[in-house]
């Protein structure tokens, strides 16, 4: 395979025929990423709770049918997780299961480390017993990082932390990664052993089929359509937006070099986050999604005794760019563009044909991808290592 594995031929290549273990799949990022990876011919086997909202993405665009199985099931299930592994017969297992919701993670504290962590170590605890080859990606969060409000992007080497339940348990889910990692699956022996364990960090994701409560997008639709000023908590928070395809490009590209080189630097944590000019501030969003609809209003609902939510956070993305050859590829307005049309066509009545919709977003996405990749030579692979 070529350096250059965020095209889109070379995705393609890497999960033709692959049976895909996806945990998550019923939520925001999983929907999208079911359909991406069948639209490039894997057997996807997908494993969640039911959709936490009605609509979802999961149900409009069609998902379930694209799959090879379906378990409606708990990661914290051991015995029904196992099985489903085993049934499956992943090369790839892309880990996005989870509660994903800093506000609700005060409320369920409990629940949300269990899941969180418990279900990550559930994950890695199969993938042990199984003792057969994989690549396996655990998706966390940009939360992941201890957070000191500082005007620089986190790097990948930066400590784990975490205030709030739910950013701790993604910080304590990368030091789980870690250890299985380090105990069980050394990168220096992947090609002996040939299980290959990554971690992906990824900004705020935004994009169509997002209906999920606590985040901005859908309370933006929701009230627009509802014909309601958008109620803002934190419009000076800043934050690293992106759409949602990004990240996903990320987590593939890095799969595709896992299944097809053995550099043990790849089995690391790694950001995927947007330019510099994707660091925004909730307020900008709303305005220039506003903006972009063509009508709607909002309204500053800034509590100062309201739960604790991080004001201001970056990734720094300059490991992925430079190792892996990924690149953002949408930038700030275009992201919300995309977005707000997806919603539209949704809202005005185009609710059966959602799934050719996001197929759509995807062949615009791979089409600029790939003219930025052919605008730009790629970088050299960590460690120096040729292609396979």
């Amino acid at each position: 395979m070529s350096n250059d594995t965020q095209s889109a031929a070379a995705l393609a290549a890497a999960f033709a025929g692959k049976s895909v273990f996806l945990t998550g799949h019923t939520g925001f990022k999983g929907s999208w990423l079911s359909i991406w990876l069948h639209q490039m011919g894997a057997k996807v086997s997908g494993y969640a709770l039911a959709p936490e909202s009605n609509p979802s993405n999961f149900q409009v665009s069609g998902v379930q049918k694209l799959l090879a199985r379906h378990y409606e099931a708990d990661l914290r299930d051991m015995p029904a997780l196992r099985q489903a592994i085993v049934e499956s017969q992943p090369d790839v297992i892309f880990h996005l299961g989870a509660q994903a919701l800093v506000r609700p993670s005060y409320q369920t504290p409990r629940e949300t480390f269990e899941t969180n962590v418990m279900g990550t170590c559930n994950v890695l605890e199969c993938v042990r017993e199984r003792a057969r080859p994989c690549t396996v990606i655990i998706v966390t969060s940009d939360k992941c990082y201890e957070n000191r409000e500082q005007l620089w992007g986190y790097r990948e080497c930066d400590a784990m932390g975490g205030h709030d339940p739910y950013s701790a348990s993604k910080g304590t889910a990368e030091l789980v990664v870690a250890s299985y990692r380090r105990s069980f699956f050394p990168a220096a022996k992947s090609a002996e052993h040939q299980i290959k364990v990554a971690s992906a960090r990824a900004g705020n994701v935004i994009g169509g089929g997002d209906w999920a409560r606590d985040r901005i997008v859908p309370d933006i639709v929701q009230s627009i359509t509802a014909g309601k000023p958008i109620a803002v908590r934190s419009p000076r928070s800043v934050r690293p937006w992106q759409h949602v395809l990004e990240p996903l490009s990320g987590y593939l590209t890095l799969a595709a070099r896992l299944l097809n080189d053995d550099n043990p630097a790849l089995c690391d944590g790694w950001n995927f986050g947007p330019n510099v000019e994707g660091n925004a501030c909730v307020k900008d969003l709303v305005e220039t999604f506003l903006e972009t609809w063509g009508s709607g209003t909002w309204e500053d609902k800034s509590d100062p005794n309201q739960l604790h939510e991080a004001h201001l956070l970056r990734l720094s993305i300059e490991k992925a760019v430079m190792q892996l050859g990924w690149r953002p590829v949408w930038a700030f307005r275009e992201t919300i563009r995309q977005t707000a049309a997806w919603y539209r066509k949704f809202y005005e009545g185009s609710r059966g044909a959602m799934h050719e919709a996001c197929l759509a977003d995807i062949a615009r996405f791979t089409e600029q991808t790939n003219a930025i990749h052919a605008a730009r030579p790629s970088p050299a692979r960590p460690g120096g290592s040729k292609a396979a």
